[in-house]
């Protein structure tokens, strides 16, 4: 299972392993990946911090095993919704060491982006050591007027250097910087280019990098774009896998059943939309975090500054949507 969930990302048998003896940066084209192995579910988790903010890692491993038992296939550790920006470089790796010590049967990426070239391989480096499945790498953010050219340059010399999945993060509205299909075509000749997450929620966009890059998993990190990405065998890093796991995961578990999927996307968004008019906030850290930790019934865990704290209001309001949604099901 293992090796199907690695051939997922991109990493490609045989000519990975002869780019990884070779320590050679350019190889063969980017390799084929069928559908069936692409079409997963990633949680982009959030990290826990206990009440004085420090990061809490029994608390990350009870989130995990929430996730896992709720149906996801994987999580994407120290993503945006994981708040990197928040944490040391020591407390990063801690957060990944925490999350790859045990991975739960998990398929686990994690995000060792910054906005310098050498805490970036650093960080992949220590996560491909401690046994991540692939990389979610966000383009040198404050660097934000950067073209194509020297921006290929930078992740190249990341490819160089890291021989496991590498996936670009594509949320200009963050970043500031956009991944553009000429970037993922000067990358293309690294085999372990495994594809992207689109997390800017434009449809044309997203069917754009689908049509281009069908071969690469090319992941929408959007609820809008799920029914695209599955009717296109692709799967997708959702930060609402969160509160809503179980219902991102039921889509997944249609689509391999040959249900009607689409059936299961109204029911997800359907949830969402009762949380987002009750004003309850989950969007936003600190009420996403509250209200994992209602659904698993364990201690409220915080939010780095300078995310704001879940108001009473929130409070109230997502205890009153999570029953209404608990009733439905």
């Amino acid at each position: 299972m293992e090796a199907t969930r690695r051939d997922a990302l991109g990493l490609a048998g045989a000519a990975a392993m002869a780019a990884i003896a070779a320590r050679a940066g350019p190889a063969a084209a980017a390799p084929e990946i069928g559908s069936p192995v692409k079409t997963l579910f990633w949680t982009a988790t959030i990290t826990p911090c206990d009440k004085s903010l420090a990061f809490d890692p029994g608390a990350l491993r009870d989130v995990l095993a929430w996730y896992r038992h709720n149906g996801a296939d994987g999580v994407v550790v120290l993503g945006t919704t994981g708040e990197f920006p928040s944490f040391s470089l020591a407390e990063r790796k801690r957060i990944a060491e925490t999350a790859l010590k045990d991975k739960l049967g998990l398929n686990v990426i994690v995000g060792p982006g910054t906005s310098n070239l050498p805490e970036t391989i650093e960080l992949a480096r220590h996560a491909a050591d401690h046994g991540a499945d692939g990389l979610l790498v966000i383009p040198p953010f404050y660097y934000t007027k950067l073209e194509t050219e020297p921006l290929t340059r930078y992740y190249s010399m990341l490819f160089d250097q890291v021989r496991i999945p590498i996936n670009l993060y594509h949320i200009p509205g963050l970043s500031q910087i956009p991944i553009s299909i000429e970037l993922l075509r000067n990358l293309s000749h690294y085999p372990n280019l495994a594809g992207i997450k689109d997390s800017t929620g434009d449809p044309a966009g997203y069917a754009e990098f689908v049509r281009n890059f069908a071969a690469l998993n090319m992941r929408t990190g959007t609820g809008n774009n799920l029914g695209y990405a599955l009717d296109h065998g692709m799967g997708a890093i959702l930060a609402e896998g969160n509160v809503f796991t179980r219902l991102c995961a039921d889509v997944f578990t249609a689509y391999r059943d040959g249900k009607d999927y689409h059936a299961a996307i109204a029911r997800m968004r359907g949830a969402e939309k009762m949380m987002r008019e009750a004003g309850a906030g989950v969007d936003y850290y600190g009420p996403m975090k509250y209200a994992v930790s209602l659904e698993m019934g364990g201690p409220q865990t915080y939010q780095r500054p300078p995310n704001a704290d879940v108001t009473d209001a929130q409070k109230a309001a997502i205890r009153e949507t999570l029953a209404k949604i608990k009733d439905m099901a």
